[in-house]
């Protein structure tokens, strides 16, 4: 059988799309993948990339991703790629980062070409830095990743999450930090500290324990820090591992591989309490509209350094 071919514009380039009618996703927990049965394909989610592009590419910009890829749909195999295979165009950019053992060549989104040509590969969901590739050790986010107990969907368990992302913010406006909420597009929220870029990552990952243990400390019976599953019991986990070295966090607007096509998408505060609100509430149907309310309304516009925070945080915690 021929292959079809789909011809996208894309900013000042065209990209040629593979089998644009490929089911990539079912849309209500089916097989999905292939040809057969609806659900979103991969020229949907070329076309909501595309859309988004405006709103998503200032989150990529120079950082060095990794590309979670699912080449004959969900839920087939799936990989994660760090290293730019050399098929991929010339055009699209490259970063070369340090590794323990030598160095990684990750592909980095600066167009909307690249974002289509990323769907064209199957990749499903970006995951970021929190760094940007010409200063990898310096991280310009912090993230802190509310992942609630296990039981129960996305609208189940997001009372607990709404509540930690509550206690959490509390905390970051007392030691003088702006933060910012997304949602997963999964079961939990992630809330993001902007900085100036000046602490290095161990430094930066540091602080996130302390906050992370003072708030498990004060609420144990509902958060906790164990990295071990079977050490949480019935309670929310704060993750905070996102934050070390070569470690990503899903990156805005990024379609997760669920049925349904939801989205990570940015949150206002005044939106955490409506009844609707839960981390799938957004889909490639809606996240677009999203965007263009700008919920973070220029916050990330206003970064930080951690060393006057870190000494009001040692001060609320007695040290």
């Amino acid at each position: 059988m021929a292959t079809t071919t789909r011809k996208v514009r894309a900013g000042r380039r065209t990209v040629e799309v593979h089998r644009p009618e490929k089911v990539l996703l079912p849309l209500n927990g089916g097989e999905g993948g292939g040809d057969g049965g609806p659900g979103i394909t991969k020229g949907d989610l070329v076309d909501y990339y595309r859309s988004v592009a405006p709103f998503m590419l200032p989150h990529l910009r120079g950082r060095p991703l990794m590309l979670e890829r699912h080449p004959d749909g969900v839920p087939g195999p799936m990989f994660m790629q760090k290293d730019t295979p050399d098929h991929y165009p010339d055009w699209i950019t490259r970063a070369e980062v340090a590794k323990e053992d030598g160095t990684v060549t990750h592909t980095v989104c600066d167009d909307s070409a690249t974002l289509v040509y990323l769907a064209d590969q199957a990749c499903v969901t970006l995951h970021r830095w929190l760094s940007r590739a010409d200063r990898p050790e310096r991280p310009d986010r912090l993230v802190f990743d509310l992942d609630p107990p296990k039981d129960g969907g996305p609208a189940d368990v997001f009372g607990t999450v709404r509540d930690a992302a509550r206690q959490l913010g509390d905390v970051l406006d007392q030691v003088g930090l702006p933060s910012a909420l997304m949602t997963t597009g999964s079961r939990g929220l992630h809330v993001i500290v902007p900085l100036t870029g000046r602490d290095h990552v161990d430094d930066v990952r540091d602080f996130a324990k302390e906050v992370s243990a003072l708030l498990a400390d004060a609420d144990p019976d509902r958060l906790t820090t164990a990295v071990r599953k079977k050490d949480r019991g019935d309670r929310l986990y704060l993750d905070v591992q996102r934050n070390a070295y070569a470690q990503t966090a899903v990156a805005p607007f990024s379609v997760r591989a669920k049925p349904g096509a939801p989205v990570a998408v940015p949150l206002g505060w005044d939106q955490l309490d409506d009844p609707g609100t839960h981390a799938a509430r957004w889909t490639v149907a809606d996240a677009v509209e999203q965007a263009r309310a700008d919920p973070w309304a220029g916050l990330l516009r206003s970064p930080r350094a951690l060393g006057p925070a870190r000494r009001k945080l040692r001060a609320l915690r007695g040290a």
